[in-house]
């Protein structure tokens, strides 16, 4: 048979071939790339704060930002954020925590 007659039905690879990807491979990656994104927006976390640090009675908030500051801009600013009471500040500034002096 001439080489004409052959082309097209060699079982041979003809170039460079990438290994198959698996599925679980492609989930893996897929949550490599979302969950980062989704923990951070998500998550109403204070920068830099502990969670106590916020726990402040809404009688007690003292104004950290500027009307119309997003979550996020807010916690930028060492602030903390909670938009579940209205008539009170969202964003307000945290606690001291004590400081240990020995």
């Amino acid at each position: 048979m001439s080489l004409l007659g052959r082309r097209g039905t060699s079982s041979e690879p003809t170039g460079p071939q990438s290994p198959p990807v698996t599925m679980e491979a492609r989930t893996f990656w897929l949550l490599v790339m979302v969950l980062p994104l989704v923990s951070s927006s998500s998550t109403g976390q204070y920068v830099g704060l502990s969670p106590n640090q916020c726990v402040v009675p809404a009688k007690d908030r003292v104004d950290c930002a500027y009307p119309d500051v997003t979550a996020e801009q807010c916690t930028n600013r060492g602030c903390c954020f909670d938009s579940s009471i209205p008539g009170v500040p969202w964003c307000f500034k945290p606690l001291q925590e004590a400081e240990c002096t020995f």
